[in-house]
């Protein structure tokens, strides 16, 4: 394990060495803006806006959602008391998950103008320190991160599968290339990655608007053929078809739960949007766009039952057959970019919290948040490819994807539930109620889903396991070895009045990055034991990720002066922002002189690990660990440090 990179002398996780984990379709050059620009430009161009990220995946619903119940895994009997049944249940899930839930209710917890679980969590943890269930909600939150990773593998694939699959339904004969030219469209989503998508997404508003407008006009002009359908939209409608055959009733859930798949976008891409432009084109534009598709579908199923293979794609007259392919396949190539978006930004703010190793992040434009990580798109691309050759089908796909959302919704319950009682201190009735209507509709939609575990469900679930059992070993292996090495640390206090006397001084200032705010680093005990030098500057530099989205400037930086040119200084970052160490240090004035890059020397603990049979981790689990450490990227990388200027002392450390 000679090779392993630097791992201990990074940010420390907030949250008592545990981290947060987040999901939601989180879009990056949404979350990662500073809040002061949130609300720029007119309510009307952030909801057009907010239309091209934000509802992709929701938007894309109707090319399989009210198909798949009838003839997926657990079809219904094509018949008035199920569609007319499906169909409530589908408006009362939007009403009640999408409108009451996250638009009324959720939105409001913001951290900072920020949403999306991880920050969150980040907000509950501030007021749970300390509780005994606090380390319980804080694994639910990783866990939700960790089906978030599932979802933004099936999201892809689903998406453009059921876009492509169109063709077939106007010409079948082009059956056998659907997935070779679904699995084309992907490969290039995923190779111009790496340019940045802040062009492409101006179009995006103006695209996602168009398909929005299509996919009203196409069923309001079937609903006119059957005008009775709207009265599908009463709430009896579903309570029948339950009473009437509850067993399949209660299947029915796991294709209707697909009409809300993408609901926790409208949280996450909060701090981008801002409340008010997502809540307007939810409301004004979207929900209405949705609902008269889906009541248009539904007329068509009544009058022409053999339209049941593609209801979405037979709305359209012949002649717009090809047009309405074109729109659908771009939707759901957007809403595929939103949430490969979605996983940068999510992994950029577990990194910082201390959930995953330190990986290369490019900046893909002057925005803050415009980010690409080549790890995490390579293997994104890897497994939608993957999911797209073993499924073949949507329909095959959407029993995996069902489990991954209804997941993430049930745990979002959780984090709600301590927000009401414990951050807006709700009455109780009134928290209670809402939160037993929350769980129940989210319990019974996940119950739904679990049923189709044999048929494609296993796969998010498999995935979630591996993907939590990465992060919990990471958080937990780093808190491991910061008391390992905590346990033989020096005070400072001690250390720099025997040191001062006992090395000789050069000009210049050595930077000593430090995971913890006590003791002497590994590097400066390793430094002065060998080469028996000091700098006449001798910085101790601790960096913290705090639990807000972005550290005011007056509050970036503290300064302890030690006497004798010795400084301990700690960065304050948000789980927002870039951890640009030479950038901050330019702004600090308190260590004695500016700091000139070109006379500092920044030096970096390299810790070797040994794993061992000492009680913390099973073996296999300080394996796994030591394998992450040696693949994470360096922390001169992470941390913005000038190549040129980075000293590296190794040591060896047991676990």
């Amino acid at each position: 394990m000679n090779d392993a990179v630097v791992g201990s002398e990074n940010a420390d996780a907030p949250l008592s060495g545990e981290g947060a984990g987040g999901h939601g379709h989180a879009h990056a050059d949404g979350q990662a803006g500073h809040q002061a620009g949130h609300h720029q430009g007119s309510l009307l161009k952030m909801a057009v806006g907010a239309i091209g990220v934000v509802f992709g995946d929701i938007g894309t619903s109707p090319l399989y959602a009210l198909r798949d119940t009838f003839a997926g895994h657990h079809p219904l009997p094509l018949d008035q008391l199920h569609v007319y049944g499906i169909i409530s249940l589908m408006f009362w899930s939007m009403m009640i998950i999408v409108t009451l839930k996250y638009v009324s209710v959720i939105m409001r917890a913001d951290n900072k103008g920020e949403g999306g679980s991880l920050a969150l969590l980040a907000l509950i943890n501030q007021h749970t320190t300390g509780n005994r269930w606090g380390k319980g909600i804080i694994l639910l939150g990783v866990f939700a991160t960790a089906l978030f990773y599932g979802d933004s593998m099936i999201t892809p694939a689903v998406s453009v599968m059921g876009a492509i699959e169109g063709v077939a339904v106007y010409q079948p004969e082009m059956h056998p290339l659907i997935v070779p030219m679904v699995v084309t469209i992907l490969i290039g989503l995923f190779l111009i990655q790496s340019r940045g998508t802040e062009k492409v997404a101006t179009f995006f508003g103006p695209i996602m608007l168009f398909y929005f407008a299509t996919i009203a006009v196409l069923g309001l002009v079937s609903i006119a053929q059957m005008p009775q359908v709207i009265s599908a939209l009463s709430p009896h409608h579903a309570v029948e078809m339950f009473l009437a055959d509850p067993f399949r009733g209660f299947l029915a859930m796991g294709a209707a739960v697909l009409a809300v798949t993408g609901a926790e976008a409208l949280y996450a891409d909060m701090g981008h949007f801002g409340r008010s432009p997502i809540r307007m084109s939810w409301l004004a534009f979207v929900l209405p766009a949705l609902v008269l598709n889906y009541l248009g579908q539904a007329s068509l199923l009544m009058r022409n039952p053999a339209a049941l293979e593609s209801p979405f794609y037979f709305l359209a007259p012949d002649w717009f057959q090809w047009p309405l392919l074109i729109i659908a396949s771009l939707a759901a190539v957007i809403a595929s970019q939103a949430v490969i978006s979605g996983a940068f930004s999510v992994t950029q703010q577990a990194i910082q919290l201390g959930f995953i190793p330190r990986m290369t992040i490019k900046h893909t434009s002057t925005a803050a948040g415009q980010i690409y990580i080549p790890v995490i798109n390579f293997a994104l691309m890897i497994a939608v490819i993957l999911l797209v050759l073993v499924f073949q089908r949507s329909s095959n796909l959407t029993a995996a994807y069902g489990i991954a959302v209804t997941g993430a919704m049930l745990i979002d319950n959780f984090l709600l539930a301590v927000v009401l009682f414990k951050l807006w201190h709700w009455k109780k009735p009134l928290a209670i109620g809402l939160l037993t209507m929350f769980f129940l509709i989210d319990g019974g939609y996940l119950g739904a889903n679990l049923t189709k575990i044999p048929d494609g469900g296993w796969v998010p679930l498999l995935m979630g396991i591996a993907i939590f059992t990465l992060l919990t070993t990471w958080s937990r292996g780093r808190a491991l070895m910061r008391q390992g090495m905590a346990e033989g640390s020096i005070p400072l206090e001690v250390f720099t009045k025997s040191a001062h006397s006992s090395a000789t001084r050069v000009p210049g200032t050595a930077v000593f990055m430090a995971s913890t705010v006590a003791g002497v680093p590994s590097a400066l005990l390793h430094n002065i034991k060998h080469n028996k030098v000091l700098h006449q500057r001798v910085v101790i530099l601790t960096v913290h990720i705090e639990d807000v989205p972005y550290v005011e400037p007056a509050e970036r930086s503290t300064v302890k002066d030690f006497g004798n040119g010795f400084y301990r200084l700690t960065l304050r970052f948000g789980f927002l922002e870039e951890t640009d160490v030479p950038a901050a240090l330019r702004t600090v004035t308190m260590c004695g002189e500016a700091f000139d890059m070109m006379k500092t020397s920044f030096f970096l603990s390299r810790q070797t690990l040994i794993p061992s049979d000492k009680p913390g981790m099973a073996l296999w689990r300080e394996k796994l660990f030591a394998w992450m450490l040696r693949n994470a990227a360096s922390a001169m990388e992470f941390f913005r440090l000038p190549t040129n200027r980075v000293v590296e002392l190794g040591s060896q450390l047991k676990i």
